[in-house]
């Protein structure tokens, strides 16, 4: 993957591009994520701030405080409700965290190089084979 990326919500009215190819992907467990993604997990990556543009749309943010006490925001589309985005991310400043299914052109990505919060994995799932983190990496 190489170049301009683009994405966006179900519907199209958040649209965005980075140039950044994503390097950490990863399957999150976390109840925030669980809920947010009305899934067991999600999948996202991370793109430098400064390489994240959004080209259409007000995407609708909700101040989230984590299992850490960081704040984060989560970007959803005030239409049709795709969460696309997170940022202002108080544990990770300067960096977007882009939700998988949000890209034009999800086959292009790596598989995750991880899976965090996996205390709240739900028993009937399996783990990939890459490394399993209780927590965020850093406080697992």
């Amino acid at each position: 993957m190489s170049g301009k990326h683009t994405g966006r919500c179900a519907c199209g009215a958040i649209q965005f591009e980075f140039n950044s190819d994503p390097t950490f992907v990863a399957d999150c467990y976390c109840t925030d994520c669980q809920k947010s993604s009305g899934a067991v997990m999600s999948t996202y990556f991370s793109v430098p701030a400064s390489d994240f543009k959004l080209l259409r749309g007000e995407p609708k943010s909700f101040t989230y405080v984590a299992d850490s006490g960081n704040k984060l925001d989560r970007n959803f589309c005030p239409e049709c409700g795709a969460r696309v985005f997170t940022d202002k991310l108080q544990g990770f400043p300067g960096t977007v965290f882009v939700m998988l299914g949000a890209l034009d052109h999800t086959d292009e990505v790596k598989p995750p190089i991880m899976e965090i919060f996996t205390k709240r994995r739900i028993p009937w799932t399996k783990e990939l084979d890459v490394p399993q983190y209780l927590a965020r990496p850093d406080a697992a």
